[in-house]
């Protein structure tokens, strides 16, 4: 079964994250099926840019905790958003969750409509947002970091855009997206390529500098006892035992 559906129109690429069973989220088979199609797209002299989208009510609910990826190719598939020589354009319709958020860190620019929510949940289970930090840190208010990295708590658009976790809180999502797909498609690949390179440069270097540490930290947070309890939990639909 397909989990990435792609499209193609006037030079934009569409990559939907077609799991809704699992609320896209990320497993080893889908973060391998879309690393592939973004693999395509740079290799694709027609493709200006790439929007990155979903089915169902969820944009990306985070790992797969039955099936998660390597954390080194979820890394690379981070990395690769970032180093594409293409814009890569979020556009969201529903919610956002842990892990997710380093996805939709890693595009250029976010478009997020009113029926969107985020959350970075991974405190509650017993984990840190370690290695999606390569991508948050970079765009997020240091201030907003420290709140959501700590309690878990939900957001909407609006402060989505507040603290530059999206470029545009859109009532209507198309309405949004389309002066920046307009814009994008007037601009030369050269210059596309040019330009994200620039704004780029520095969130690479941290990759490059950071990521091997953070994959080991992420690891350890995952085989400790706090989160197997925190993971049973959230499986099991309960409170974990460190809830007061």
């Amino acid at each position: 079964m397909t989990l990435i559906a792609t499209s193609r129109e006037r030079g934009i690429a569409t990559l939907t994250l077609d799991s809704p069973a699992n609320r896209n989220a990320l497993s080893a088979a889908l973060v391998g099926e879309l690393r592939e199609a973004l693999a395509e797209c740079a290799g694709d002299d027609t493709v200006r840019a790439v929007v990155l989208t979903h089915t169902g009510s969820t944009f990306c609910a985070g790992a797969d905790l039955t099936a998660p990826p390597d954390p080194e190719a979820f890394v690379g598939l981070m990395r690769e958003i970032v180093a594409l020589p293409k814009p890569v354009v979020a556009r969201v319709t529903g919610h956002v969750r842990a892990g997710g958020l380093g996805l939709l860190a890693a595009c250029d620019i976010a478009v997020a409509g009113e029926a969107s929510s985020f959350a970075l949940t991974e405190s509650r289970l017993g984990l840190a947002p370690a290695v999606i930090s390569l991508t948050l840190l970079p765009r997020v208010d240091r201030t907003a970091a420290n709140r959501y990295y700590l309690t878990g708590e939900r957001f909407d658009a609006a402060e989505a855009a507040r603290i530059g976790l999206v470029t545009v809180a859109a009532e209507d999502v198309e309405k949004g997206l389309a002066p920046v797909l307009d814009g994008l498609r007037r601009a030369s690949p050269q210059g596309l390529a040019a330009s994200k390179e620039l704004v780029t440069a520095t969130v690479l270097r941290s990759f490059d500098q950071y990521a091997e540490d953070l994959i080991a930290r992420s690891a350890a947070l995952f085989a400790s006892d706090e989160a197997r309890e925190g993971m049973t939990a959230f499986l099991e639909r309960r409170d974990p035992a460190w809830v007061r």
